[in-house]
Parts: C-alpha cells; sequence; structure tokens
C-alpha cells in the first residue's frame, strides 16, 4: 500500500496537479493521467483498481495501463512523493 508523506502537499483540477514536498522544498508537476492517478492514491485507492478504472475510461489494454502506472509509481517514490507501508 501507498502512503503519501505527510509532508506533501498538493492541488490537483482537470489540468493536472501541483505536488509540494515541504521538507525537501521541491514542486513536481502532474500532467491530466497523473493527476488522476494521484488522487485517486489520496483518496485510499488501491493501484489494481486505479488501473481497472483508468484502463476502461481510457479504452486501454489494462496490462499497458499497468506498466505505465507501475513506471509512474516508480517515478514518484523516487522523488519520495509517496512510501510503501
Amino acid at each position: 500500500m501507498f502512503v503519501m508523506p505527510s509532508h506533501i502537499r498538493s492541488i490537483v483540477d482537470h489540468d493536472g496537479a501541483v505536488i509540494l514536498d515541504i521538507s525537501r522544498n521541491t514542486m513536481a508537476t502532474l500532467n491530466p493521467t497523473g493527476a488522476y492517478i494521484w488522487q485517486r492514491l489520496i483518496q485510499g485507492m488501491d493501484i489494481e483498481t486505479i488501473i481497472v478504472e483508468l484502463a476502461r475510461e481510457t479504452k486501454t489494454e489494462e496490462i499497458a495501463v499497468a506498466n505505465d502506472v507501475s513506471a509512474f509509481m516508480e517515478d514518484l517514490k523516487s522523488r519520495h512523493l509517496v512510501t510503501i507501508s
């Protein structure tokens, strides 16, 4: 399960998201698809459910979405924007 560290703040809208890492004094921006995933992570949705919903909504094969979401999550982890619990 992924957890948002307490030092992370974000704003999500239809254009994407902005994530502020207060402890590192850094900012990251996400496109609308990244914001879609981020918002659902914040809501506590598990990765598998996010993949299924995103694949359904974009009419894309789940395996392709799973690969992209996995790469996205690795990027978030490398930036210390999410942790695993």
